[in-house]
């Protein structure tokens, strides 16, 4: 049975409230699509984040390169042994970072194992020596830290060059996970901490200048929520399933729209003190956002 990947959230939302309290692994957040592979009877299974796919109804081409490939064998081989796991990892196809090595592409990289009879992800510790005994693609912790601090964790954005090419900047960002962590709501969360998401909303720590942002609330929300890299993010996850044609403007819309109620509306209620939002005219801004965010697509 297809078990979704949990929604990492970033770092400050209350679902991580107390994540930093205790021994934390960090990893490097690659940008691709996420996948997940198991298996039934013998027979592997894959997933996108959403739903099952076949070669039929392929992602990316990531099923047709699991049954095909070596690396896809060594997966097989590592699920045999292990017939309860379930690998999620991200499956590196191109979206908004174009700067990873020639060689990384099109692999699939293991970042959690799920264990579905205990119900349970393993630890980096209990899952790594597999993934290195069967030859399969994983994301290394960058470090291990007690008690990190967000300074602390801002620091190693910029540490982040797993699979960069030489010279060319730092990855996504990074992801933050405490194994005995169970958020407030009886569930295990990662927090992430995204470099282009920090500079936007950040943006004197990088030496950008602040934009005065003028209008009414509604206004003033979409200005702030609605970042160029949140836009280019659902964009490149679009692309992931089909191409892109001025139909798929509502769908876009939406994604974004949706993006923003389910990420944000809980920091804007807390942060303005249960504001009174006209959705209409906040809807109408955010379309205005995307519209300036990605302009070639209207």
């Amino acid at each position: 049975m297809f078990i979704k990947y949990m929604h990492i959230k970033r770092i400050g939302k209350t679902d991580v409230d107390g994540l930093l309290q205790g021994t934390c692994y960090v990893f490097p957040k690659i940008d691709g699509a996420n996948a997940s592979v198991w298996q039934v009877d013998g027979e592997i299974k894959a997933a996108s984040r959403r739903h099952e796919v076949s070669l039929e109804n392929d992602y990316a081409g990531f099923y047709a390169w699991l049954v095909s490939s070596e690396i896809g064998e060594h997966i097989k081989a590592c699920l045999e042994a292990y017939p309860s796991w379930m690998l999620y990892g991200e499956w590196l196809v191109s979206h908004s970072l174009k700067t990873y090595r020639k060689d990384a592409w099109r692999r699939f990289y293991v970042f959690d194992v799920y264990d579905r009879e205990a119900e349970t992800f393993l630890s980096y510790d209990e899952y790594e020596p597999s993934m290195r005994q069967f030859v399969i693609d994983f994301i290394p912790v960058m470090e291990i830290v007690d008690n990190p601090t967000e300074a602390h964790l801002v620091g190693l954005l910029e540490k982040n060059t797993f699979l960069i090419e030489d010279g060319k900047g730092f990855g996504e960002g990074i992801v933050i996970k405490r194994y005995d962590f169970v958020n407030r709501y009886g569930r295990t969360t990662w927090a992430k901490l995204v470099r282009n998401e920090f500079k936007e909303k950040n943006a004197e720590v990088f030496g950008v200048p602040k934009v005065k942002m003028s209008g009414g609330l509604e206004t003033k929300l979409a200005q702030q929520y609605v970042t160029p890299g949140r836009v280019e993010k659902i964009v490149a996850k679009m692309l992931d399933a089909a191409p892109w044609t001025p139909r798929r403007i509502p769908e876009l819309f939406s994604r974004v729209w949706h993006d923003v109620i389910e990420e944000e509306m809980w920091d804007i209620v807390k942060k303005h003190k249960n504001p009174i939002v006209d959705f209409k005219q906040f809807y109408s801004a955010v379309v205005r956002q995307i519209k300036a965010a990605r302009p070639e697509l209207f």
